[in-house]
């Protein structure tokens, strides 16, 4: 049951957030494989590419601390986290709709498109609100004295 700060209890407990915080935790995952990827061409004489290693692994250090904050049902990492899924998902999108050598393999589909969509559909709604404390059951009206 969750309780509400006025101390009513409505709902079994929802396990949304747990699992928004894995797949989070699976995405930055794969963020730290492409930024660890970069590094042997910098050091094999492409300084530049050290600029996106660095940008990426600035995204990963983002991406903990939203799942922190999901796992502790922060209402900050839920919108952090929405933002980031949206903007992630649009630029996915971008990349397959322009011919510019992107992959276009299962995997890239499933952590590209896959995962910000599933965290999308984790994150928002009614249910997610609830989940994180944002929204609390419906008062009844009472009729006026």
């Amino acid at each position: 049951m969750i309780t509400t700060r006025s101390g009513d209890t409505f709902g079994p407990a929802s396990s949304r957030p747990e699992i928004a915080a894995v797949l989070l935790l699976l995405q930055a995952g794969a963020w730290l494989l492409a930024a660890v990827s970069a590094l042997p061409f910098a050091v094999g004489g492409e300084p530049t590419m050290l600029v996106p290693a660095a940008l990426t692994m600035g995204l990963v250090s983002l991406a903990l601390l939203l799942a922190a904050g999901l796992g502790g049902r922060r209402r900050w990492a839920r919108s952090w986290a929405l933002a980031l899924e949206w903007t992630c998902l649009l630029g996915s999108l971008l990349q397959l709709a322009l011919p510019i050598g992107t992959p276009r393999g299962l995997v890239a589909l499933m952590v590209d498109v896959g995962l910000p969509v599933a965290l999308l559909a984790l994150l928002m709604g009614r249910r997610a609100r609830v989940a994180f404390g944002g929204v609390s059951r419906p008062e009844v009206a009472l009729p006026p004295q």
